[in-house]
């Protein structure tokens, strides 16, 4: 490793320096006096005003563009907290400054608001490139396999990302394993200038290619994290982060520069993610690492974060993580705190072909490609606030083109949307973007996935795709389902108390209160469940939970309820925290964790009728009904309910006589 202020390790910065310096010269200088300002940064454009049909087309992407967000089905929550992430002022962030052109603002007054053409390198005050900007690494896993209808439509959809505030560093993988050298650099650096290009087809400014970023430790690979390690690290890391100012999109090829020889080589598409990430975070500490424009710079006195990574993107042929082996599509949504192992154990114990959708690739092994999909953003979100997320994505789904089902066939099965007839669908990334979800809900059954207006119906070829993951939270079930869901217990066996020291009941207590925005009667709901209650479920540190109890039908003793199996599942608490309410998944995450592990067979509740909840409830069960001469409607998720006469009546039963357990309704006294 080169020593800080030694000869070898000048030699290489300077010469790292000089080369952006002229990458930047080249970027923005004109090639003669009568240059126009170009279409695509990185080009030296000499074209005029857009032609007619140019013009068309910008105006039917910007529509496309306005359709994908309004589609995306955000709610004010939703929208509020996009606009405090990513919302700008007209002061505030970049400029977008076209080629061969230049934005010099009066930096002590601020009195020149106004562009001014010249010649030349361009100049941009520092203050309009001080705001640390929001970033997507994302990976493109053998753009070499798609064709070219396909890669313009993702370059489409990262400068719609940029436009709404998520600027992207770009990383190719084109997974050529067994090519020789040669063959391996011409199809890397093919592929990096077609997507280049392609960025530069929409708007300015363009792409970046930023070769001389990532460097090779000598050595044994260094642990960056508890999740991760890697020799790679980013060497000159103003030649990412300047661009990224500037508003360009920046793509990085898959080699890295080995500082013994100062020559390239190839290099792990994911260990440069790693690298990218732990940089853009700050968690890059090694002091012998010129990370600022001078590499004498005290490792003390740098900024510890270059850029806020808030998504990491995944664009594969193979698309989202299965949702099993029968070929229904992908995982909506993975809590990577609670079902990582789970799902990397899955797909072990599958054989190759089970997790082969209809639209995939048939280049690979789709398994082996999962797990790899499943660690690496396991390892990248480990070290990313808790607010990140990661998604992973087929590249019809993030070009926003989807193949008719009717013209998918085994001929058709491993190619994609620009060879069929194409139709406009929901675009994942924006939608997540905009409202950090998935497109469709996590705990929302498949069969209530409806196609939308715009849609046919929803075919094998039309199920979800993508899989959105977050680091997400530990679910603590109480007791362990492990061995098996919820059975009822035999009258007068021990059983859980929520007074029990594994509960922590004041603060369970809150997150009701806190949900309901009401005050719980503690004292008279312990003594309702003392005998009844089934079990709990707390999500992160009572962030959310559910308590659900075995009730009897109204006048009937627990020895016979027990004896002749009508002992009720009832869902008697549902409650998520205030601030966690429509973010991060939680109330999936609960609700997920009742249908899936403790009550599968089936469980019912009641809310009342004019509670805003009830659509969302109504959408994730089997069935409701609204209890005559009642204020409650009655929900259910067991799938025989409706046609067994008995099992309803105990339902509506147990819904019409729960006695509600609150402070405003005590007498008064």
């Amino acid at each position: 490793m080169f020593a800080r202020g030694s000869g070898a390790w000048k030699k290489a910065t300077s010469a790292a320096q000089a080369s952006l310096r002229r990458e930047k010269v080249c970027h923005f200088s004109t090639a003669d006096n009568n240059s126009r300002p170009g279409r695509a940064a990185g080009t030296l454009s000499e074209k005029g005003p857009p032609s007619a049909s140019e013009a068309k087309q910008k105006r039917e992407s910007d529509r496309q563009f306005l359709i994908s967000v309004l589609e995306s089905s955000a709610t004010k929550r939703d929208a509020k907290a996009y606009l405090q992430t990513f919302g700008s002022s007209p002061d505030r962030g970049p400029k977008k400054t076209p080629a061969f052109t230049t934005v010099v603002h009066d930096e002590l007054h601020g009195q020149d608001d106004a562009p001014r053409f010249v010649q030349g390198p361009v100049r941009v005050s520092v203050a309009d490139t001080s705001e640390v900007p929001h970033i997507a690494i994302v990976k493109l896993r053998e753009p070499q396999t798609w064709d070219d209808a396909l890669l313009d439509g993702v370059a489409k959809t990262l400068t719609h990302l940029r436009d709404l505030g998520l600027r992207s560093v770009i990383v190719l993988d084109c997974d050529l394993d067994g090519s020789d050298g040669v063959r391996w650099q011409e199809v890397v650096s093919q592929q990096t200038d077609r997507f280049i290009k392609a960025i530069g087809r929409h708007g300015s400014p363009g792409a970046e290619l930023v070769s001389l970023a990532i460097w090779k430790k000598k050595g044994s690979p260094q642990r960056l994290s508890s999740v991760g390690s890697t020799n790679l690290f980013v060497g000159f890391g103003n030649g990412v982060t300047t661009p990224l100012r500037y508003g360009h999109l920046v793509v990085v090829p898959p080699r890295a520069l080995c500082e013994e020889t100062l020559g390239y080589s190839a290099a792990d598409a994911n260990e440069i993610i790693f690298a990218l990430t732990s940089f853009f975070s700050g968690l890059q500490f090694d002091k012998q690492t010129g990370t600022e424009d001078s590499p004498e710079v005290p490792s003390g006195r740098r900024s510890l974060r270059k850029a806020l990574v808030d998504r990491v993107i995944i664009i594969d042929p193979f698309g989202g993580i299965p949702a099993s082996s029968h070929g229904d599509g992908a995982r909506v949504f993975v809590n990577l705190e609670e079902e990582f192992d789970k799902l990397r154990d899955a797909l072990a114990a599958h054989g190759q072909h089970d997790f082969l959708p209809s639209s995939a690739s048939l280049l690979g092994y789709p398994k082996a490609r999962h797990v790899e999909n499943l660690k690496l953003v396991k390892n990248t979100l480990g070290i990313l606030p808790s607010t990140a997320s990661a998604v992973i994505t087929s590249p019809a789904e993030a070009a926003n083109l989807r193949a008719s089902p009717i013209q998918v066939n085994e001929a058709s099965v491993g190619r994609f949307a620009g060879e069929v007839k194409t139709r406009r669908w929901q675009n994942p990334l924006i939608h997540n973007l905009i409202t950090d979800r998935p497109i469709y809900s996590a705990s929302l059954p498949i069969g209530r996935v409806k196609p939308t207006a715009r849609n046919m119906e929803l075919t094998s070829a039309r199920m979800p795709t993508t899989t959105l993951a977050k680091k997400g939270l530990p679910v603590t079930i109480f007791p362990n389902p492990r061995s098996g869901p919820w059975k009822p217990p035999q009258p007068g066996s021990p059983r859980l108390r929520l007074t029990d020291t594994c509960i922590d009941l004041p603060r369970l207590v809150h997150l009701i209160n806190d949900s309901f925005n009401r005050r719980l009667d503690v004292e008279h709901y312990l003594r309702r469940v003392q005998d009844s209650l089934a079990g709990i479920i707390i999500a992160g540190e009572y962030e959310g939970g559910a308590i659900l109890t075995w009730e009897r039908p109204f006048g009937m003793d627990e020895e016979t309820a027990y004896r002749e199996g009508r002992l009720v599942p009832y869902l008697d608490k549902f409650a998520v925290l205030k601030k966690s309410q429509g973010a991060g998944g939680v109330a999936d995450i609960v609700f997920n964790a009742m249908v899936r592990d403790c009550f599968p067979s089936g469980v019912c509740w009641r809310s009342r009728k004019n509670n805003p909840v009830n659509k969302w409830y109504f959408e994730r069960s089997c069935g409701a009904r609204k209890l005559p001469d009642s204020n409650w409607a009655m929900f259910w998720t067991t799938p025989e309910a409706a046609t067994d006469e008995q099992l309803m009546r105990d339902y509506e039963d147990v819904c019409r006589n729960v006695v509600p357990s609150w402070e405003d309704m005590k007498p008064a006294d």
